[in-house]
């Protein structure tokens, strides 16, 4: 069972009890007009997740079933959603005595077509510089020198005000990459665009500049935007 999708709401319940408690009996987790052999099924798809555990005749989180179960919003007993946490990866590099920097355009959904850098979510438990290089050589093949430029944090909406995505990226700057160039990949293709050509991109994210000016500053920074996409 996968409890970030078929999570019941009786289960729901049951892990909310125990949140608040260290430890509860059968007839503490039932509720009124709850049938006894209806919580004892879900109770055992919990046991079955590994969301809870029993000993003797009482129940307790797991140390699975604690991170989860710390997930849900308490008052409106659900998943509470949250923010997705990235990397951006910016590579430049000097060619033919032009600033040239690695766009990658991105042919999945959502957003298929459109240019930007190189993104990629943080693992359970990756550091983020280990998920930058990780993501830049899987995409790209390349490697290098990174730098920690700072955070963005990308708010999309539609043109009816309706949030389409919401990111938090933390950007790297990559400078003197090598390594055998990917110009494409499942799900997009690498191109160097000079500076000046930038902007003749079709489908350029709207935070294509602002991340230009964040890894050239010297010092960390953080920008929080909001962007209205009329594609999704």
């Amino acid at each position: 069972m996968k409890p970030e999708t078929n999570i019941h709401p009786l289960q729901t319940r049951v892990l909310l009890a125990l949140l608040f408690k260290p430890g509860a009996r059968f007839g503490e987790l039932r509720q009124r007009n709850v049938p006894s052999d209806q919580l004892t099924f879900h109770l055992k798809a919990l046991l079955q997740a590994k969301l809870i555990r029993r000993e003797g005749n009482f129940y307790y989180l797991t140390s699975r079933g604690k991170e989860f179960a710390n997930r849900f919003d308490t008052e409106q007993k659900a998943i509470e959603r949250q923010a997705k946490v990235g990397v951006c990866v910016v590579a430049v590099k000097k060619e033919k005595g032009q600033t040239c920097y690695l766009f990658q355009q991105r042919l999945k959904e959502p957003y298929f077509g459109f240019h930007g850098f190189v993104t990629g979510k943080i693992r359970w438990g990756e550091r983020i510089e280990e998920t930058a290089r990780r993501e830049f050589l899987e995409e790209t093949g390349l490697t290098g020198k990174f730098k920690f430029c700072g955070v963005e944090h990308k708010m999309d909406y539609n043109k009816e005000g309706e949030m389409l995505e919401d990111k938090f990226f933390f950007v790297f700057k990559a400078t003197d990459v090598r390594g055998e160039f990917i110009s494409e990949f499942p799900g997009g293709k690498n191109l160097w665009i000079g500076l000046k050509n930038v902007s003749r991109l079709k489908n350029l994210f709207k935070d294509v500049e602002k991340l230009l000016a964040m890894v050239k500053r010297a010092s960390l920074s953080f920008r929080e935007d909001k962007y209205q996409e009329s594609r999704y």
